[in-house]
């Protein structure tokens, strides 16, 4: 809204809607008698009210002279308004009944990209088909503003990785499905036609991962933390929030990859080959967040059901390993068979 269109919502304050609902009764059924029968009213209470709305407007409304009372000029200038005050009243009465308990309205969602992406597709048709009142919001960013956002009252829902580690007690969250991290070589790498890896395949190869420049080695990330867990040092030599990035620095050849499947599932992938890595840490956990501190309203909770409903993304294909799961049906990958080559 225009800021020179806002409603100055304290001159309310002035006017009763019983003295626009007398108005209109009594321009409606002919005088002021007639208009007390149909309010089931007093006369002296219509009279009352309509003297009330008069000293309010700064006007007379009706002609007294007269029997029954007519409207004045300036009276039959603002009875359609008044109409129209009241018929507002009933839409807005009838929509408020059309919608109690149903879901309504918009909902904030904050979302990092390639979740988005293979997400988004599905959430809003789903919406659309089962929840028409429900508007949804998106905002994407980088795991680790969604919790800012979130906080900050600014999103209604956030989905994001299990890591880095939310910031904030006041957060809940379900878990909606588990992937492989993968490793990302060139086509005519050594390692390319392997069905799968472990972590120590990788010792001493020149790693390219998720994440900031600066934050090189932090073990909040589900890379650097496999590595940790497994009592292994992971050489990093490069880093970048953008998967069609870590795409381009190994196909020209700069190092290994070594990221969540979904990121790759959703870039471009000519040249390069994904290989899950199995062993125990070596997946992401992803997850719809809210705030626990709140209560749901009837539209955050249908889109939190649709989301949570949704099946989790499929692949790798069966030639380059284990597929991705839902958290409820969630394999263990620690038995997968270990590759062979060492990607140094």
């Amino acid at each position: 809204m225009d800021p020179t269109d806002r409603i100055d919502v304290a001159q309310a304050y002035h006017y009763r809607l019983d003295w626009i609902a007398s108005f209109v009764a009594v321009a409606e059924h002919g005088g002021f008698s007639a208009a007390a029968t149909a309010l089931y009213r007093s006369q002296p209470r219509i009279s009352i009210q309509i003297a009330e709305l008069e000293r309010s407007l700064g006007v007379k409304l009706f002609d007294r002279s007269t029997h029954p009372a007519g409207l004045t000029p300036e009276g039959r200038t603002l009875l359609p308004h008044a109409r129209t005050v009241l018929l507002d009243l009933e839409t807005l009465c009838s929509s408020a009944a059309s919608v109690e308990g149903s879901a309504h309205g918009d909902v904030r969602l904050g979302i990092y990209p390639s979740a988005a992406a293979f997400l988004l597709p599905q959430i809003l048709a789903t919406l659309r088909a089962s929840y028409p009142g429900v508007r949804l919001v998106l905002r994407e960013g980088p795991t680790e503003s969604l919790d800012v956002a979130l906080c900050g009252g600014e999103i209604d829902l956030a989905i994001r990785p299990m890591l880095p580690p939310a910031r904030a007690d006041r957060l809940g969250c379900n878990v909606l499905w588990r992937e492989p991290l993968v490793v990302v070589v060139p086509v005519d790498h050594a390692c390319a036609g392997e069905r799968s890896l472990q972590l120590r395949d990788l010792a001493g190869a020149e790693l390219i991962t998720i994440g900031e420049t600066g934050d090189r080695g932090t073990p909040q990330f589900e890379t650097t933390l496999a590595f940790e867990q497994a009592g292994l040092c992971a050489s990093i030599t490069l880093q970048t929030n953008q998967p069609q990035t870590l795409v381009a620095l190994v196909r020209q050849g700069l190092g290994i990859g070594l990221t969540n499947w979904l990121a790759m599932a959703t870039s471009n992938l000519d040249g390069v080959r994904l290989v899950p890595v199995v062993g125990a840490s070596c997946d992401r956990e992803v997850a719809i967040w809210w705030r626990s501190d709140q209560p749901a309203s009837p539209a955050r909770t249908a889109v939190q059901e649709v989301i949570s409903a949704l099946p989790g993304p499929t692949g790798p294909t069966a030639s380059t390993g284990p597929t991705p799961t839902r958290r409820d049906h969630a394999q263990s990958l620690d038995d997968a068979p270990s590759g062979v080559c060492v990607c140094a």
